[in-house]
């Protein structure tokens, strides 16, 4: 029997989802809760089961909502992502971002959204600009890459066009109502199922920003090999940015970590030599940093990062929940399990084409080499699209119920902040002072300041004001970059 099925009443269901939270922080901290927690990252697969195409999942995002909130019902998960077709491909043509495959438009109506990677000899950031990229990373967002992965932005200093406006402003006013939208979603899955949110916010590291959306994977190795220095002091330019996001976006109770989805960093994409002195060392203090504020991060281990457990493993104790994707999890749970909560480990090809009896095999066996004293979460190894088989997926769902039920009592969680070891103060980010304008803010006040008239009354008022819609419109950049 499902843990909701007997549920009735508001009360029932707020009491169901308070024994999820609970299981589920529990598990995060490294702890033994009552059963382990099952939290699949389902994209794609929510409209197999609830029968929407990927073009009505990826450009309606109420659909989207609607299958995610069917499937946490329908299969009793404990948490799972409000909407993990994350990208919104109505808002991504509204600005006419030119890296999407959209489906229906670009690609099949029933295949899942595109990413294009940038040409080798036409990056949306050329090999000789690092320079103005370092001195103002988020001048340079706005004025130079935007304008190239937009097709309707116009590039600084040409006319104005009212395709280019209309993108500022169906695009910023769209970002708004999906992002608002998220605070009821989460509310309906509280209220309707007694599913947990799993995640909260996002964050990727430097050197994947590089290779993703700005130099392009080729154009890193090249920068590499040619320049450098120059790729670490971008690197290093980029990370209070990046963790300035992590932190507005991620969990005010901070009870649920925020997303690191892990790309170019794993092997074979670098060396060993540039993971640790590029990747890693902008990464690390970063992933410090947030957790000296209380927040875990969520290293989402997509592909191969077996190399580097050792690297993961210099981090503080309950700092990062670590997702195993094409690892070991016998390895991963002998170098870190004694330090994080492991999750994953259930193959996305067994979920597409083996047979439920193949996919309760395997979640009892992991359950017995990584859960064994807690801090485990049942999931696939990587997002489930739509190749993930319906009975494969409720019977990786009831194997974990089944063969994750812990003997005797649970360890306490209070739910309280995650408290920390006492730590002296934290040096800043190698890249701290190193941007013309802070993280945050696109327009600095003092520069806003000099075209007021001298007397503008209660002079905290107005820049108060100020900052915070400036701040709306560095959000809006940097989501571009991050989430889009």
């Amino acid at each position: 029997m499902s843990e909701s099925d007997s549920t009735t009443t508001v009360g029932d269901v707020e009491a169901l989802y308070q024994r999820r939270l609970r299981r589920y922080v529990t598990a995060m901290r490294n702890g033994r809760p009552d059963m382990v927690p099952i939290r699949p990252f389902a994209a794609e697969f929510t409209g197999v089961h609830a029968g929407f195409t990927c073009q009505e999942l990826a450009h309606d995002y109420h659909r989207a909502f609607a299958a995610a909130r069917r499937c946490a019902a329908d299969y009793d998960w404990d948490a799972t992502v409000s909407n993990m077709v994350y990208v919104w491909t109505g808002l991504t043509q509204a600005i006419g971002l030119r890296y999407y495959g959209i489906p229906g438009i670009d690609v099949a109506a029933d295949m899942g959204f595109q990413y294009r990677e940038p040409p080798h000899d036409n990056a949306f950031m050329k090999p000789d600009e690092y320079d103005r990229l370092i001195d103002d990373p988020t001048a340079f967002l706005m004025e130079v890459w935007l304008p190239r992965v937009s097709t309707e932005v116009v590039k600084a200093g040409e006319p104005s066009t009212i395709a280019s406006n209309l993108s500022f402003l169906k695009g910023g006013m769209a970002m708004m109502e999906y992002f608002n939208a998220f605070g009821e979603q989460n509310a309906r899955l509280r209220s309707e199922s007694g599913t947990v949110s799993a995640i909260a916010g996002i964050f990727k590291a430097p050197m994947d920003i590089l290779a993703d959306k700005l130099r392009g994977y080729l154009g890193l190795v090249d920068d590499l090999a040619e320049r450098p220095e120059k790729v670490l002091a971008a690197c290093e330019a980029l990370a209070p940015h990046l963790m300035h996001v992590a932190k507005c976006t991620a969990d005010p109770a901070r009870l649920v970590p925020v997303g690191f989805w892990m790309h170019r960093g794993g092997v074979p994409f670098v060396s060993p030599r540039v993971f640790k002195n590029v990747y890693w060392a902008t990464l690390k203090p970063i992933i410090e940093e947030l957790w000296a504020d209380g927040i875990q991060t969520l290293f989402y281990a997509e592909g191969k990062w077996d190399k580097h457990l050792e690297s993961f493993a210099e981090l503080p104790e309950r700092s990062i929940v670590y997702h195993v994707d094409q690892g070991d999890v016998a390895r991963t749970h002998e170098v870190l399990g004694s330090k994080f909560c492991l999750s994953g480990g259930i193959s996305n090809v067994m979920l597409a084409h083996g047979t439920p009896e193949e996919v309760r095999r395997r979640c009892k066996e992991v359950i017995e080499i990584a859960a064994r004293d807690g801090g485990y979460i049942m999931d696939s190894s990587a997002i489930m699209q739509n190749d993930s088989r319906v009975e494969n997926v409720r019977a990786m769902t009831d194997a974990a119920r089944e063969f994750g039920v812990y003997s005797g009592a649970a360890d306490a969680c209070d739910l309280a902040p995650p408290t920390r070891a006492a730590t002296g103060p934290r040096p800043p980010l190698s890249g701290d002072g190193r941007s013309r304008t802070a993280p945050g803010f696109v327009v600095p006040w003092a520069q806003k300041r000099e075209t007021l008239p001298r007397d503008i009354g209660d002079a905290d008022l107005v820049r108060a004001v100020w900052e915070h819609i400036d701040s709306l419109a560095n959000m809006y950049i940097w989501q571009l970059l991050l989430s889009f």
